[in-house]
């Protein structure tokens, strides 16, 4: 059941004016669950149906909540592409191509005390299942919290199993230098990344951060 010691807040992105069914059927459901007390407070937002990948874009609000709804489903071993999608386009009159962020009729995001605990729906690749709206929403009108699918637990594992003390390339001990890792058998230098896996640095930042290393043998 949902904490009650702990203030739910649903934020509803949708795009306007294609306020149509069911879409209609899942915010009157998301409005009852609030006059129910299920969720604590509701937020309807609305998006444009495409948006620019780019700086110049008057959409920033939509890609930040996009990079945060992935880092979001990437921490979970999850994914929610789709529903986003991205696409290239092409004008026929200045030949200049542009990438586009297409936006998901509805997307759903939960806070559990300001915590972002769920982005419906979300899909995961390994079992093929797809967490929808609105089983979301469905399970909310019950009074409980929706479980995403995957967990931060098995996103840490993997990162913990990802993260080893061996070099990539020759399987050699490396050796942390406050966060730069360097192989003391073949020389390899590099990072680690977000996921747990090893990247080498680029020659010119190796040679730059190398003593580093060296000095902590």
């Amino acid at each position: 059941m949902t904490d009650k010691t702990s203030e739910i807040t649903a934020v509803c992105h949708v795009r306007a004016p294609l306020l149509l069914e069911p879409v209609d059927a899942q915010i009157e459901t998301l409005q009852a669950c609030e006059s129910e007390g299920a969720i604590d407070d509701l937020l309807l937002r609305s998006w444009p149906k495409e948006v620019s990948l780019s700086a110049e874009s008057p959409h920033q609000e939509v890609l930040e909540n996009y990079e945060r709804f992935a880092e979001w489903a990437d921490e979970r071993g999850v994914t929610v592409r789709p529903p986003f999608r991205e696409r290239s386009t092409t004008s026929q009159v200045t030949g200049e191509t542009r990438e586009l962020l297409v936006t998901p009729l509805l997307c759903l995001e939960l806070y559990a005390d300001d915590e972002l605990v769920g982005v419906f729906p979300h899909s995961d690749e390994a079992t093929e299942d797809t967490y929808t709206t609105d089983e979301a929403i469905a399970t909310l009108r019950t009074g409980e919290l929706p479980t995403p699918l995957g967990s931060v637990a098995e996103a840490d594992e993997d990162l913990e199993s990802a993260t080893t003390d061996t070099c990539p390339d020759c399987g050699g001990s490396l050796i942390d230098g406050q966060g730069l890792f360097g192989c003391s058998d073949c020389g390899w230098v590099g990072t680690v990344t977000e996921f747990g896996r090893y990247e080498p640095q680029s020659d010119r930042s190796a040679e730059e951060r190398e003593p580093s290393v060296a000095e902590t043998r």
